[in-house]
């Protein structure tokens, strides 16, 4: 026998969905407590043979970036939401084993009602609270937990109870609740109470493998780059500064807590859940109907500046394609994860149960500006097109396997005097360009947006979209 030192199971052995997948380590600060938790979790998910049950939710903060390392389910939510969303899964996979990471900003400032509702209805979740004081991704503002006198960047004369009020105790507070069966707050700041954290986050996961209740383990972690101190430095502060405000221990824990029934919920064959949201079916279209072009499925990345229409155009395309008995998934990102990034969303079109929304190898891309080329071209699978608004992006380096189709949205808008229809002009040209959905079932979505004196402008966009690709099509047939 003999020692052999790798990652958990449960991680990646390459994070191919981060944005260098040859790396091998995550993208957390040298010195954060992120990455020895998401070990301990790991471990815990591997010794208790749970990977192929388990549900990572993951919602804004530091903690967005949980689907790039588990190798589990993952489910990302909107900022405070994931309780929400785990109740959800939760309750629609019973046997599952969902994990709700939050930070304090997240899960204390705007998901504090969420997180409240859930642990008084006692879900059957694990709640792994990360609480560092501070906002960690965005800044370092002030967070619910920001210790009186800390400074950060909406304090910088340090927090005052007069003015900011008190650092929240989630924990005790929580515990004061019934539901609850096992609440514990931990700490990073040396080896022993690595272990005791390791230790709370098995228990916290067996409570829930038990089906017992509601279960969440407060981790005090470290944040030098938000504290603007050294690693070493960050681990003596949580000493110094943290255990005096936040006491660590056990602060519920029912032993009376006993296995609830499994109640299953009744399920919805896709003729009631399409009846359910207005949509008439259409004849065999859910199995056997076309979703055009050369792809069986199209995966759609629309990426572009904030306020340049890209989540309105993924959402028209995935609208007018459920209206013709599609299956569609439409995921926006508003690019909170990072600073200077795009706003993009993914838009998957087909005629099959759909496993994700996430699109990772684009069928098309559709890049408004130059940074959303530069990041997202790479990603775009053989065979895949490129669509790029020419008034902007100069500067084209492209994969051979793609074709790329420069078109002029924003100067076409501008030709019919209203800018801000380049994404419909966008739209034209994709559904001109793949036969993703129909023009009618577009043009039904427009006459129905609100501002109304838009729509004009709006339908005559669509067709100078249609137009540009047919154009480029006679052009490309005299040559």
């Amino acid at each position: 026998m003999k020692d052999v030192y790798k990652k958990p199971d449960s991680f990646y052995e390459f994070f191919t969905r981060s944005a260098a997948p040859d790396k091998e380590a995550t993208h957390y600060c040298p010195g954060c407590g992120h990455g020895n938790i998401h070990k301990l979790i790991a471990e815990a998910i591997d010794d208790l043979d749970i990977a192929e049950r388990t549900v990572f939710v993951s919602p804004v903060g530091c903690s967005v970036f949980g689907y790039y390392y588990f190798k589990v389910g993952n489910v990302q939510a909107a900022h405070g939401r994931a309780p929400a969303v785990a109740t959800a899964i939760k309750r629609a996979l019973p046997h599952s084993i969902v994990i709700s990471y939050q930070g304090d900003g997240d899960l204390a400032a705007i998901g504090g009602n969420n997180i409240l509702q859930a642990a008084n209805r006692g879900e059957s979740l694990t709640v792994i609270f990360i609480n560092n004081a501070i906002y960690g991704m965005t800044g370092g503002q002030m967070a619910p937990t920001t210790l009186i006198d800390q400074k950060t960047t909406t304090t910088p004369y340090g927090r005052h109870s007069s003015n900011e009020g008190y650092p929240m105790r989630v924990s005790e507070l929580l515990s004061t609740l019934q539901a609850p069966v096992y609440i514990e707050r931990c700490t990073l700041e040396d080896s022993k109470n690595i272990m005791k954290t390791r230790k709370a986050i098995r228990q916290a996961l067996q409570n829930q493998i038990d089906n017992k209740g509601f279960s969440l383990v407060e981790v005090l972690s470290p944040c030098p780059t938000g504290w603007k101190l050294d690693p070493l430095e960050s681990r003596e502060w949580i000493t110094k500064s943290m255990l005096s405000v936040f006491p660590p221990g056990v602060y519920k824990k029912r032993d009376d807590a006993e296995a609830r029934p499994i109640v299953p919920h009744p399920k919805l064959n896709a003729e009631e859940i399409l009846n359910a949201i207005g949509v008439a079916k259409k004849e065999d279209s859910l199995e056997t109907g076309s979703v055009g072009s050369d792809f069986p499925t199209h995966e759609l990345i629309l990426a572009g500046f904030g306020g340049q229409g890209v989540l309105l155009l993924g959402q028209l395309i995935a609208k007018s394609s459920m209206m013709e008995g599609k299956y569609v998934a439409w995921l926006p990102s508003y690019g909170p994860e990072m600073r200077g990034g795009t706003a993009n969303c993914h838009v998957v079109v087909t005629n099959h149960r759909i496993g994700s929304p996430l699109v990772t190898n684009p069928t098309l891309l559709v890049a408004m500006n130059q940074p959303s080329l530069e990041k997202f071209a790479p990603q775009v699978r053989p065979g895949g097109f490129v669509v790029y608004d020419s008034s902007f992006v100069k500067d084209v380096t492209l994969p051979d396997h793609v074709t790329a189709i420069p078109i002029p949205f924003s100067d076409i808008a501008n030709k019919l005097g209203n800018a801000k229809v380049a994404n419909i002009v966008a739209a034209g040209a994709v559904i001109a360009l793949t036969g993703i959905t129909e023009t009618k079932s577009l043009m039904k979505l427009i006459n129905a947006l609100p501002k109304k004196e838009l729509i004009e402008a709006n339908l005559k966009a669509l067709e100078a979209g249609r137009e540009a690709i047919a154009s480029r099509e006679k052009q490309t047939v005299g040559v």
